[in-house]
């Protein structure tokens, strides 16, 4: 269960913890440190993630690792309800294009006024469904942005903070551009109506009106 899970990340922080401070010695041209290096480097991801709680993972306390530890696995709950949600409202899609598909081949689909509704309720239901799969990815990753090697707190952005407001105002505001060039040409052909597509169908009609 998870508490084995726990148990053995722990020894395996700590296993780290020699990585880390091999890997440190390496670094400062000690190469007899290579040989501890080598014996434990596929634990050094886990020592990394004490340097959350720690610079100097040789001064860890037993609290620190233990937590560290704890680290390694999310939290159940938000990841069982996030993928369960996500598979209820993907058969609940499919279930409704079936549906609809069938009252449109039987000619009756308008007549289904529970069908209509269930259809403009689940307007916003396909960017929750992707929402909630991005839960399940990102926070079920947790604590690594890749795998047993980088924990995520180490490899965080190091943009400052006004760099991050001017990228979201850039993209805010030339996202809106082009919504309003959308809305606009949306309300101009749809008052010049279906002669604007210009095949010539509707060109008297329009005419005449």
């Amino acid at each position: 269960g998870i508490k084995e899970i726990r148990a053995a990340n722990q020894a395996r922080v700590e296993s780290g913890i020699v990585a880390v401070k091999a890997l440190e010695r390496l670094r400062k041209g000690d190469l007899e440190a290579r040989a501890a290096f080598e014996a434990h480097r596929k634990d050094l991801g886990y020592g990394l993630l004490l340097k959350k709680y720690s610079p100097d993972v040789a001064l860890a306390t037993p609290a620190m690792i233990e937590q560290a530890a704890h680290d390694t696995v999310p939290k159940v709950a938000p990841l069982f309800w996030s993928f369960r949600l996500m598979v209820v409202l993907g058969f609940a899609f499919a279930a409704l294009f079936t549906l609809s598909f069938w009252y449109s081949l039987k000619g009756s689909f308008a007549d289904r006024k529970w069908l209509l509704r269930w259809a403009v309720l689940f307007i916003p239901m396909p960017w929750i469904a992707a929402e909630l799969g991005w839960v399940v990815a990102e926070y079920g990753r947790q604590p690594w942005s890749i795998f047993g090697i980088l924990p995520t707190h180490l490899s965080t952005s190091t943009l400052s903070v006004g760099s991050l407001y001017g990228s979201i105002a850039g993209f805010l505001g030339f996202y809106t551009l082009l919504l309003v060039a959308e809305l606009y040409l949306m309300f101009k052909f749809a008052r010049l109506g279906p002669s604007s597509l210009g095949t010539g169908k509707y060109h008297f009609e329009h005419a005449a009106a």
